[in-house]
């Protein structure tokens, strides 16, 4: 990283907050917003604590008969509602399995339709989220290089903090470091310099 580089990331640090904010709170559909995909699924999680427990405490009789079909035609048994949707087979010999498979499919289809990821808008969505996490991590990398240098040169730390993430001017910067213009012209090239090696 060079010196001009260095001095970009810190200045686009907010933009960079603030684009992260705007990505997250973009709508996928159902009311499931970009930053839920990236947390864990509580429908996911209910399925666990479910799992404890006989199905026929939690199924109906119709959804038994669903869960019976899916065991008795499914060779594994996949995570992902893509993954399980890939797995539930097609065109099987009896007529009366395959209607239950195909209203499996269906119901599987319209848990991936709720949850905004319909093919035709999911590689936009894919572009959106890589782009938050992105940026998530390019934030996450500043802050680290921030608090290393923060460690053993406090000040050079405050200053790159005040100078280019909070856009302060440079007597305000001079001020808050209670030192004078000359001694921050001296000091800012520095700080620069020990932000480039820690980020390397």
């Amino acid at each position: 990283m060079t010196e001009q580089q260095a001095i970009e990331l810190l200045t686009s640090y907010r933009a960079k907050q603030a684009r992260i904010k705007a990505l997250d709170a973009h709508s996928v559909g159902a009311g499931i917003t970009i930053s839920r995909l990236c947390e864990d699924d509580q429908l996911q999680q209910l399925h666990q604590r479910l799992r404890g427990l006989p199905s026929y405490m939690y199924l109906t009789t119709r959804e038994l008969r669903l869960e019976a079909t899916a065991h008795a035609y499914l060779e594994r048994y996949p995570v992902g509602t893509r993954s399980q949707l890939a797995a539930v087979p097609t065109g099987v010999a009896d007529p009366e399995d395959d209607q239950l498979l195909l209203e499996l499919r269906g119901k599987i289809k319209r848990v991936i339709e709720a949850r905004g990821a319909g093919t035709h808008d999911l590689d936009a969505l894919l572009e959106r989220l890589a782009e938050a996490q992105d940026l998530q991590e390019e934030l996450r990398q500043c802050d680290a290089a921030l608090e290393a240098l923060a460690s053993y040169k406090p000040d050079y730390a405050r200053l790159l903090r005040l100078r280019y993430v909070e856009d302060s001017t440079i007597e305000k910067v001079a001020e808050k470091l209670q030192v004078s213009r000359r001694t921050y012209e001296r000091l800012r090239p520095r700080a620069v310099a020990e932000f480039v090696r820690l980020s390397g």
